[in-house]
């Protein structure tokens, strides 16, 4: 089922921007021209690639056929950086990610930072949990992930990052006033906690671990990892925070580290698509250094 190139940039383009009008706009054609393109690749699939919701959503061969697109499109950027070599900035990659925000807070913009310029690259950082970034390599939103999964999504190869370490953490002010002045792990399925989001599994998890109960206790949501570092040393509740996050205030007496022997390591691993790219390369070259330096060892 040979897909014109041409064609295959506009799906990308249509998911990116979400309505055949924006696709339109960015394309430089009609909105008419953007559906006529996406039927003719639908009548090579044999299949409907999207949903005409707003915005559009791609069915399961989208999916398939968005990820054939843009490993497609990389490649061909790749040739093109290779080619623009020495001629100045000129058009850079975008490089769709899925980064965990924990990452995203701590190493991962650092290490980005570190990389040569000469990659050629601008970032669409995608924020989601360790264990749900894999879905965004699956459907071809992104070309590599930070995963806590360690089996490769088709079309992926994967490595072993680091293990980020978390330490269950809470204020003086808030264990005097929900844990007796001390560290009471008997009432830490009842007292208040804080989660990143609604995915956020890391305190319930260790609330089982520790008393063998389901935990009841009421809780705040924030997703944001400095607010929730700061949300948890302001006293609203306990919770589980990056060993990098927390030490300095454990130290000066701002925190209090509830399970010193018990720390939560969440092992981190890097999935990317299995394609020959210079861009991808660097970048995996890059990311596998700074991560030996800054996580704990698998």
């Amino acid at each position: 089922m040979p897909f014109q190139f041409d064609h295959l940039r506009t799906l990308t383009t249509l998911v990116d921007e979400g309505t055949f009008d924006a696709a339109a706009r960015r394309l430089h054609v009609t909105a008419s021209a953007v559906s006529q393109r996406i039927r003719t690749m639908e009548q090579s699939a044999g299949k409907v690639l999207v949903q005409r919701t707003n915005p559009v959503v791609p069915t399961a061969a989208g999916d398939v056929v968005l990820r054939l697109a843009r490993q497609v499109l990389l490649l061909d950027e790749d040739a093109a950086a290779e080619l623009r070599r020495g001629d100045g900035d000129g058009d850079r990659v975008a490089v769709p990610l899925a980064v965990n925000a924990d990452s995203l807070s701590t190493w991962f913009l650092e290490a980005l930072a570190e990389l040569p310029d000469d990659l050629g690259a601008v970032y669409e950082i995608h924020r989601e949990d360790e264990e749900h970034t894999t879905s965004l390599l699956r459907s071809g939103t992104v070309m590599a992930a930070v995963t806590s999964t360690p089996e490769a999504v088709q079309g992926c190869v994967v490595e072993g990052l680091g293990t980020m370490r978390y330490l269950a953490v809470c204020s003086p002010r808030f264990a005097d006033a929900h844990m007796g002045g001390r560290a009471d792990m008997a009432r830490l399925d009842r007292v208040p906690v804080v989660n990143f989001d609604r995915k956020d599994d890391l305190q319930n998890a260790f609330v089982r671990s520790v008393t063998g109960r389901e935990p009841q206790a009421p809780r705040h949501y924030i997703p944001a990892s400095s607010d929730f570092a700061k949300t948890i040393l302001l006293g609203f509740g306990w919770g589980m925070v990056p060993e990098e996050q927390c030490l300095d205030e454990i130290e000066r007496g701002a925190l209090i580290s509830l399970a010193p022997e018990r720390p939560v390591d969440v092992r981190l691993y890097w999935q990317r698509w299995n394609l020959r790219s210079p861009l991808l390369d660097g970048l995996t070259s890059g990311l596998r250094a700074a991560a030996a330096a800054r996580l704990h060892p698998l």
